[in-house]
């Protein structure tokens, strides 16, 4: 029997480019910045922690790229003109085994994204979050989309309210409040990063 969250669809496309980014998929250059993401201490400080240096080469040296290239609605951020690796990006369904849900079945879509520390305050977040709902609301029915966050992380939680997420609740899991928000998919379609107003 297939399982519920292989037979629910997500976004398909291979490639999506914006003015200042270009979402891809992964391959064996982007190694380095995606060790560097999973082993930073500021980028991870609201995600448990950073991880062993050792553990992930040794995940990398063990699965390849292809262990991340392959999902489907999992993407490199990168530069339109240097390629260059900047984070990563994820438009993935919520497991039912998971806490923090706005039906009873589980497996809603979920945004999740990661930026290099050297690339923060720049825009690059929303503009790569919102390209990519953009074109899943062209896509795919409309649906409920989640963000989960640490209630700690400001940052993050000020992105989604930008993007149009509605914070419904909170939950506690791994050992921290992780704020639960919301958004109807086809509230993106056909709007420009441009058109919402800049958060200070």
């Amino acid at each position: 029997m297939m399982d519920l969250m292989d037979a629910l669809p997500t976004l398909s496309a291979t490639e999506i480019t914006t003015d200042r980014v270009r979402l891809r998929k992964a391959h064996v250059a982007d190694i380095d910045g995606l060790i560097e993401l999973q082993t930073d201490p500021q980028v991870r400080a609201h995600l448990g922690g950073p991880r062993p240096r050792s553990v992930v080469e040794h995940y990398f040296d063990a699965n390849g790229i292809s262990a991340i290239a392959g999902s489907p609605g999992t993407y490199v951020i990168a530069d339109p003109e240097t390629d260059r690796f900047i984070g990563t990006l994820v438009l993935d369904r919520r497991s039912a085994d998971l806490p923090g849900h706005v039906t009873e079945e589980g497996g809603e879509l979920e945004l999740t994204y990661l930026l290099r520390r050297g690339s923060w305050g720049a825009g690059l977040a929303f503009e790569a979050a919102s390209a990519a709902l953009r074109a899943a609301a062209d896509e795919l029915p409309d649906q409920p989309v989640l963000v989960v966050t640490q209630t700690a992380n400001e940052r993050s939680l000020k992105l989604a309210t930008r993007l149009g997420f509605q914070r419904i609740g909170t939950f506690e899991a791994h050992d921290a409040e992780q704020t639960l928000a919301v958004a109807n998919l086809h509230s993106f379609k056909a709007w420009s990063p441009l058109s919402r107003p800049t958060l200070e």
